[in-house]
């Protein structure tokens, strides 16, 4: 009988589970809540936002930790298994590539042709020109720059706690990424000062909308590979990982990888190149 039940593969046939369900459940109210509460239809709107909120979190936490449990407890994760999620993991990362490619693709339609005839009401709102006129761009020498610096450092100290790991050094580790949690914290910090100065918003302008929808975009990749590290430390701090089995943090450095790349394209193209010819050239 015992052995009816052996597994004599080494791929994992998943057990039912609620969590799919529940996330679902939890997105629509979350979605419901949200447009009902933009467009002002009742006033428990943002109660029920609220409520999708919490359940969306409640997904993550216990869909998390059932994983965390089918690799650390009852050996699911062979090593077939994590090619798989490696697989899955790479068509994350270039669905999120998508997405900035859809921002990009926005900003540079409009900042490669600014006098576009076939766009004549286009042109007369931005003047013909890009930067378009009477907008003050930010100093890409500056804040931007000082962000660039952080992030590239963090991109160091997380490949620090990588090899640390492989070595089986516990306390390079527990530091890299403590390094690299609070530089992704630092850069949030100054994103956020950066945008309380801006001199223009989100609505009315073409501008406005292409540079907070695609650094804003990146600010919050930050801010989830950010808690993806801390609970990659909490894990390290229980012992969790080993240089042969630690696929999450694994992946957790992939993706702060990938938004080190995203940003050093974000700076190029829209602080220094669309910042304008003045300050490209490190004027005020």
């Amino acid at each position: 009988m015992a052995d009816a039940h052996a597994k004599h593969h080494d791929y994992h046939l998943v057990d039912p589970s609620p969590w799919p369900f529940v996330g679902s459940i939890s997105a629509l109210v979350l979605a419901v809540g949200a447009i009902t509460w933009m467009h002002h239809m009742f006033a428990a709107a943002p109660l029920v936002f609220g409520a999708g909120v919490l359940g969306v979190l409640y997904t993550f936490v216990g869909w998390w930790r059932d994983v965390i449990r089918e690799a650390e407890y009852q050996g699911h994760h062979t090593r077939v298994v994590q090619i798989s999620h490696r697989y899955g993991m790479i068509l994350f990362i270039a669905s999120e590539v998508m997405f900035f490619v859809a921002w990009f693709w926005a900003y540079f339609s409009t900042a490669f042709y600014p006098a576009d005839i076939h766009q004549i009401v286009r042109g007369d709102l931005l003047g013909h020109v890009w930067p378009p006129k009477g907008i003050e761009t930010f100093d890409p020498w500056h804040l931007p720059l000082l962000n660039t610096l952080i992030l590239l450092t963090s991109g160091t100290t997380v490949t620090w706690a990588h090899h640390a790991l492989l070595e089986d050094n516990r306390e390079g580790l527990k530091w890299g990424l403590i390094c690299t949690i609070v530089l992704g914290a630092l850069f949030t910090c100054v994103q956020a000062y950066e945008y309380s100065h801006a001199t223009f918003n989100y609505s009315g302008h073409i501008y406005g909308a292409t540079f907070f929808m695609a650094t804003g975009f990146h600010g919050f990749h930050v801010l989830v590979g950010t808690i993806f590290l801390a609970v990659c430390l909490m894990r390290a701090l229980a012992g969790q990982f080993t240089p042969k089995q630690h696929l999450g943090f694994e992946f957790a450095a992939w993706y702060w990888h990938f938004v080190d790349v995203v940003w050093l394209f974000l700076f190029a193209c829209i602080y220094v190149w669309g910042g304008g010819v003045g300050h490209a050239a490190g004027g005020h």
